[in-house]
């Protein structure tokens, strides 16, 4: 399996450690956040206190965000309403025409934009697909819905080829550069 498809933009361990400063030295606006497993839990009906501080602070900043999920729609809808965010459900990734045509709809600049999620198989592939970076991170909590579990088998071994030959770019290598 070609693992090119399959490297990202950037690899953080967790979306919470990310510098907010980060996104502005990478000239990025807008930031598409996948929901389970990235921002919270697959359980979470509504944001933790974690998320909501993070949304706040990113707003804060300007940034523009919208959670894209492959969940059903009413799930991600609920979420998204208690953070006051706009969102994608049933995004469909790895296919990309979902993302593609909420970034024209909203005329939303690719080059601006960083699809941040915790899945090679679906998160990595929709980004580079639709011509956008993309932030790997590890999952944030143990379990995953059972449709998750086939992706993984596929993920695990692809994550740790690409780590054994140093192909995940860790954020604050990237942003000790600049």
């Amino acid at each position: 399996m070609c693992t090119r498809r399959y490297i990202p933009t950037y690899y953080a361990n967790n979306i919470y450690e990310v510098d907010i400063a980060f996104y502005e030295a990478e000239n990025i606006t807008t930031l598409l956040i996948d929901l389970d497993n990235t921002l919270d839990s697959f359980k979470a009906k509504t944001p933790s206190e974690k998320a909501r501080s993070l949304i706040e602070n990113l707003h804060q900043y300007g940034y523009n965000i919208i959670i894209i999920s492959n969940n059903k729609g009413n799930r991600v809808k609920t979420y998204a309403d208690a953070l006051d965010l706009a969102y994608l459900g049933n995004a469909r990734k790895p296919f990309a025409y979902k993302i593609k045509k909420i970034l024209a709809e909203n005329d939303i600049d690719k080059e601006k934009t960083l699809l941040i999620g915790d899945q090679l198989m679906t998160d990595v592939r929709a980004a580079k697909r639709a011509g956008i970076r993309v932030m790997l991170t590890e999952k944030l909590v143990k379990e995953d819905q059972w449709t998750t579990h086939i992706n993984r088998l596929f993920d695990r071994p692809i994550r740790r080829k690409l780590k054994r030959k140093n192909l995940l770019n860790d954020w604050r290598e990237v942003y000790e550069q600049n």
